[in-house]
């Protein structure tokens, strides 16, 4: 038990300092907090993410492919999908749906297809 919580604090220190590091290389606190989440991310282990490539998780920002309008899922009930807060639509990236802010392109939620 004493072995993890020391373990937690190195890895949280780990990534303060990183944070820092990185900032004083010129990198905007916004682009720290995505290289930060994507080094996150790809610890996760057993969850896929949504997309064809599996590659859209719950925080990220949609690549620009799929902020074309031809993604947007305006019938969202025909697809079983919840009513988007304002602010928010549906996209359907290959076979999953992610729930994005309109302004940012940040992922709300996924919903994987099985």
């Amino acid at each position: 038990m004493k072995q993890k919580m020391v373990m937690s604090a190195l890895v949280a220190m780990s990534m303060v300092f990183a944070g820092a590091a990185l900032a004083q290389g010129g990198y905007s606190p916004e682009q720290i907090q995505q290289m930060q989440h994507s080094h996150d991310r790809h610890d996760r282990h057993g969850e896929r993410g949504a997309g064809p490539d599996h590659n859209f998780y719950r925080g990220d920002r949609l690549s620009a492919e799929y902020r074309n309008r031809q993604y947007v899922v305006d019938h969202w009930r025909a697809h079983h999908l919840s009513a988007p807060p304002r602010g928010y639509h549906w996209v359907q990236v290959g076979a999953d749906y992610a729930l994005v802010a309109v302004a940012t392109g940040i992922i709300a939620q996924v919903l994987l297809s099985h």
